[in-house]
């Protein structure tokens, strides 16, 4: 059999099972309302949680950063691409983690795909075993395999399992690996817990925070923040292309974890580093997170949570078989149960003008195809409700 004729037969079977997955074309930026594929749709698939990505403000820096600074940055960190511009955003993040991790420094990364894998296959060499969440993102799955590390999968925020994993390990180095805000779920792992363990068992606690940043916390510093923890065994991975407006992520750790980042990881060492003017702008975007402008936002998004739970919740007790996780988030997931009922539900949803995307697996388990929720905090009370009485007519 040829390439093709391999290729052909798996994609055969991928639309057999209702899992083709399609690219659409954006028309226009990211918001709420947006043109896709020549259509105009109203949006609940964004991870721009804070509405920044259209932010004028951020809009400006970043032109002001591309006068400055150019284009690209033309080489990797450590030969010429780190600039002040790259110093001042680590600078910045260290500052915001100083409270709960003792002898902050940060470090960038231009994804945080690439950041989960930096931090965990460096890391996670010979003398360590990985603790790794049974729901942790596709990246830290990824990462856990690329490691040198023996690794140890745990239930889903099962303390008492991890506890019996740990108790058991003769590793030298433990690394607990966690999500904080489960992506397909909404959930938050309970990260006080597994500081305690990390703590019990001379373990180092990795932290994904790629949904929580800008959106939890007062000052919308994450999950550390929301649980007011503090310890030098916190390895915070975080993403700026979320919540944050722009792109690129971070790790912030104990200074001596950093340095050896900055030595060891091969996902920084190796890769051109990002625009100049993305890391100018991501200034004024931290500037409105910590700011009244992320705090009203972050107001605005906790009502329209409410709303929309409220009115699921209602719709689900109507509806056999469809149900909500336990979500405290902008993530509102809808479990439906089968693949082809989700696609069908987006289809009828997009026909009424609403684009809100089915997720099937392998991304979740096999009979929780759901309709994926996210809010934005430029979204109003009126598009919920839209949403809510789209549903209405599909139930």
């Amino acid at each position: 059999m040829s390439l093709l004729d391999h290729l052909g037969a798996k994609l055969d079977a991928i639309a057999a099972q209702s899992l083709t997955r399609k690219l659409r074309n954006a028309d226009t930026g990211t918001a709420p309302r947006q043109t896709v594929d020549g259509r105009p749709l109203l949006m609940f698939c964004s991870n721009d949680y804070l509405g920044l990505a259209a932010e004028p403000a951020i809009a400006d820096a970043l032109a002001e950063g591309a006068r400055r600074w150019g284009g690209g940055s033309g080489a990797s960190p450590l030969v010429s691409g780190h600039s002040a511009a790259h110093a001042a955003v680590t600078d910045t993040l260290a500052r915001w983690y100083a409270p709960h991790i003792p002898q902050a420094r940060a470090i960038g990364f231009c994804t945080g795909y690439m950041a989960n894998l930096a931090v965990v296959t460096a890391l996670g060499d010979e003398h360590a075993e990985i603790f790794s969440e049974q729901l942790n993102h596709a990246s830290l799955i990824d990462a856990a395999r690329l490691a040198k590390a023996r690794v140890t999968r745990y239930p889903h925020a099962d303390l008492v399992a991890l506890r019996s994993a740990l108790q058991a390990s003769t590793a030298r180095v433990k690394l607990i690996v966690t999500d904080a805000v489960f992506s397909m779920d909404g959930d938050l792992a309970p990260l006080p817990g597994l500081l305690a363990l990390a703590d019990e068992f001379d373990a180092w606690l990795i932290v994904d925070d790629a949904h929580g940043f800008g959106v939890l916390g007062d000052q919308g510093r994450g999950a550390l923040e929301h649980f007011g923890l503090r310890s030098e065994r916190l390895i915070l991975v975080g993403t700026l292309g979320k919540a944050a407006g722009l792109a690129g992520a971070f790790v912030a750790a104990h200074a001596t974890i950093v340095e050896y980042l900055l030595q060891a990881a091969r996902n920084f060492i190796f890769s051109t580093a990002s625009p100049p003017a993305v890391e100018h702008a991501l200034l004024t975007s931290f500037a409105l997170i910590e700011g009244p402008v992320g705090q009203q936002r972050r107001a605005h998004l906790a009502a329209l949570q409410a709303r929309l739970r409220a009115g699921l919740l209602a719709l689900t007790a109507r509806r056999p078989g469809w149900r909500l996780t336990d979500s405290a988030t902008p993530i509102q997931p809808l479990i439906v149960g089968g693949n082809a009922e989700v696609m069908a539900l987006m289809a009828a949803l997009e026909q009424a003008g609403l684009r809100v995307p089915g997720i099937r697996p392998p991304t979740v388990a096999a009979g929780t195809a759901r309709l994926r929720i996210t809010l934005c905090a430029t979204h109003t009370e009126a598009d919920v409700d839209a949403l809510l009485a789209a549903l209405e007519q599909t139930a």
